[in-house]
């Protein structure tokens, strides 16, 4: 029981200084300071692991699309198209067989797959924060911290959008509310970057402004090409 109270307890800590001070415990493990706390890992899976219970609770997805979807909403739709006629032909099976397989198989994907998201952002802070010499690992954890924020971040726009359903509203298949929602969460992410480059990346106010802005794109942009990833891991893998 000790155990398990000093684990629940070091959990709370970490999510009270992830959501709290951004940045901090990032410094604190490059510092030494990591027994109070669980790892970087631990933290984002934990995040990981409520984004999908959030998830699945309001049957959407944001980091996997369907074949359907892949097919005719996304901005590689034409490429999807000659890709998956490709894949059919060589399988010798139908694009109705294969859409209930494909489906299936990507929600897992992206479950299993999603800490590859992490490696570009961390392989791109130094090129965002030059004049912090910091190494890799740094980066990473920094990433790993991130990530586990936007993750949680995920969570709360999509119970959002739950409630919005329950109360009669579209939820996310309105137009207006999915947008308000990822106008917030962009936002959201630009100023927990500032934040903690504040404390990791020390620098000109007005100048870690931009490089928050540029690591929100980056996240954008990273998790949009993850989409692309995961529909291509499982199109070649099922």
């Amino acid at each position: 029981m000790k155990v398990v109270g000093g684990l629940d307890s070091r959990v709370m800590r970490s999510l009270r200084e992830l959501l709290l001070s951004p940045g901090a415990l990032t410094l604190a493990y490059v510092a030494g300071r990591r027994k109070p706390y669980i790892g970087p890992f631990q933290l984002f899976l934990l995040a990981n692991v409520v984004f999908f219970i959030v998830q699945s609770l309001t049957h959407t997805r944001v980091f996997s699309s369907s074949l359907d979807s892949h097919l005719h909403h996304q901005d590689w739709s034409a490429l999807a198209g000659q890709l998956v006629a490709e894949r059919l032909n060589a399988l010798h099976t139908t694009l109705a067989e294969f859409a209930p397989l494909f489906d299936r198989a990507v929600v897992l994907n992206a479950k299993a797959l999603i800490v590859l998201m992490v490696a570009p952002l961390a392989l791109m802070l130094p090129l965002v924060f030059p004049r912090h010499r910091r190494p890799l690992s740094v980066h990473a954890v920094f990433a790993l911290h991130f990530y586990a924020f936007a993750l949680l971040l995920f969570s709360v726009g999509l119970g959002a959008a739950l409630i919005d359903q329950l109360l009669g509203g579209g939820g996310l298949a309105s137009a207006q509310v999915d947008k308000v929602v990822t106008g917030v969460m962009l936002v959201a992410c630009a100023v927990y970057a500032y934040l903690g480059a504040g404390r990791v990346y020390p620098g000109h106010a007005a100048l870690r402004a931009v490089q928050a802005t540029v690591v929100a794109v980056i996240v954008g942009a990273v998790i949009l090409g993850y989409r692309f990833a995961i529909f291509l891991i499982t199109l070649y893998t099922t």
